[in-house]
């Protein structure tokens, strides 16, 4: 038996509930789990709400780390007391799980648990946004909205090492501090500054590249801040998704292109995992990244974690601890 966050209903963070789930031993490839920090993710949102619709009733949370305490049968590779971070199906709100021993990757001796669990599932995301469509140069200028996001700071320093310019965009004025500290080479802050004319005014023109998280509320000022043949990357939906549009408009707009990329597609495959973990991991442990832990919550307090990370409010990431 173990503890875990279940919903049976979709909608607001009140529909979380903490209960006993039976936890079998672990299945053909399978390695019970037993989690020491767990990551709250913009994804488990959109799985709550329906947005993301999953069968009901349901489990949570796409990721964390812990130890490794039972191998089912034909596994191999790992040993039980192993410490590891996985990206799965939601079901990781929970004390302890069961998981494909494929997915786990194993961690750096010396690497804290809320680290890990704040930042595994968005350094692999970042891994992903710099190279599966068009990958940053050195001397590129990118814009990078949710800058002061768990992923958006990890993107902002990641630029950094590869030696590009960042024009950085945040909701708050309070996070721009945040921002330049980690290398932005530019802060632009939303309902301060007229973001798209701001981009070009720094840019000459507009940028080849944007990152952006926030959805539906920064769609087309993001796609205004482009150079003509630019690429807009939309990963997220924290305003709620973007609608459906005429790709005319990216015609009339300098000849666009828009990708929604899913990181999911991105770790698929055994190797590709393994790529994305040791370059994020190699990077952490050599000092060019760093993490903040926003905000830590026990387990029960799933539903407060959400609605701390749908306020926008938070800076750096939010982990659940069993």
């Amino acid at each position: 038996m173990t503890k875990a966050i279940r919903f049976a209903r979709t909608g607001g963070p009140e529909v979380l509930s903490l209960e006993d789930v039976t936890l079998p031993p672990p299945g053909d490839g399978e390695v019970r789990l037993r989690h020491e920090a767990i990551g709250v993710n913009f994804v488990d949102t959109y799985h709550r709400s329906g947005l993301y619709p999953l069968p009901l009733p349901s489990g949570l949370g796409v990721e964390a780390v812990g130890v490794v305490e039972a191998l089912g049968p034909g596994v191999s590779g790992l040993s039980p007391g192993d410490r590891v971070a996985a990206v799965s199906g939601p079901g990781a709100y929970a004390e302890a799980r069961n998981l494909p021993a494929g997915l786990l990757v194993r961690l750096p001796a010396g690497l804290p648990a809320d680290v890990a669990a704040a930042s595994f599932m968005k350094g692999l995301t970042v891994h992903m946004l710099l190279t599966r469509y068009r990958p940053v140069r050195a001397g590129d200028t990118v814009v990078v909205t949710a800058a002061a996001g768990g992923v958006g700071q990890l993107l902002v320093q990641w630029l950094q090492v590869v030696g590009a310019t960042v024009i950085a965009v945040v909701g708050r004025a309070e996070k721009e501090a945040v921002v330049r500290a980690l290398g932005a080479q530019h802060v632009l802050v939303i309902g301060r500054d007229d973001v798209p004319a701001r981009v070009k005014a720094l840019t000459g023109g507009g940028v080849p590249l944007v990152y952006d998280s926030v959805g539906q509320a920064t769609f087309e000022a993001s796609l205004d801040c482009l150079a003509p043949f630019g690429l807009l990357v939309t990963y997220g939906n924290a305003s709620g998704p973007v609608p459906p549009f005429d790709t005319g408009l990216l015609a009339r707009k300098g000849s666009l292109a828009v990708g929604r990329p899913s990181l999911f597609a991105h770790v698929a495959r055994r190797e590709d995992l393994e790529a994305a973990s040791t370059a994020f991991l190699g990077l952490l442990q050599a000092g060019k990244l760093r993490v903040a832990v926003g905000g830590r919550y026990r387990l029960a307090e799933a539903a407060e974690a959400h609605r701390a990370l749908e306020s926008r409010a938070t800076t750096g990431a939010l982990i659940l601890l069993p």
